[in-house]
């Protein structure tokens, strides 16, 4: 939502959409992106099919939410630091402690979450998951301009960039923009050394992979 777009918003006593409405091809409704909201994160997904990964296991240490789950559709079993709790319409699942790992699968086909997280005394912060999550497609398709474009114009919108460092790489090494991609892999590696292993078997950077520099960002595994 750009400035002038959230004046209006301002200036309207509410705005609606239904989670529907806003769902991508791949589930996800991203809500917080639609409406701008700046006090806390907020997204919906929806599985096709039973059985499909609702929420994909992870832990916000990274981030340092608590984080809230609303089953408004369906059935889903959440597994939570080892833990499977069953949740049908209306079930509200709360995961306080940012170091636990949590997930989601879906039993029934059209099952909806409505997912609530920000970190308890602070100002939030978006994170750059969201952006990341709409260039992949762009990858799928074959457009990487298209994802380089987006991910340039994100990088001053978050605090997190590693990710999009990462992403961004990818587009130029895609684009053979060889000098470009290596100085973004290098940043992106050098505030997450845990990427080093993605970058390893990840055919986006497979035109960098000749160059002497990708064995020293990139080094092999030891045997």
């Amino acid at each position: 939502m750009g400035p002038s777009r959230r004046l209006v918003a301002l200036m309207a006593k509410a705005e609606k959409a239904g989670i529907e409405e806003l769902a991508r091809g791949d589930g996800w409704s991203p809500v917080r992106m639609h409406f701008d909201v700046q006090s806390f994160g907020v997204n919906a997904w929806t599985a096709k099919e039973a059985g499909n990964r609702l929420i994909g296991e992870h832990d916000e240490l990274p981030s340092g939410h608590e984080e809230l789950y609303l089953i408004t559709a369906g059935r889903a079993t959440f597994t939570v630091d080892g833990e499977e709790i069953d949740a049908g319409p209306g079930t509200v699942v709360f995961v306080a402690d940012p170091a636990l790992k949590r997930g989601a699968i879906a039993q029934d086909a059209g099952t909806t979450v409505f997912a609530v997280g920000s970190k308890p005394g602070e100002a939030y912060n978006p994170r750059a998951w969201e952006t990341n999550a709409l260039v992949v497609p762009l990858f799928e398709r074959g457009e990487p301009a298209e994802a380089k474009q987006i991910l340039n114009e994100a990088l001053g919108r978050y605090d997190d960039r590693e990710g999009l460092l990462y992403n961004l790489a990818c587009a130029e090494a895609q684009l053979g923009e060889t000098d470009q991609a290596f100085e973004h892999l290098a940043a992106a590696l050098a505030g997450r050394p845990d990427l080093v292993d993605l970058a390893r078997g990840d055919d986006d950077l497979s035109p960098l992979r000749e160059d002497p520099r990708f064995a020293e960002f990139v080094p092999a595994t030891v045997s």
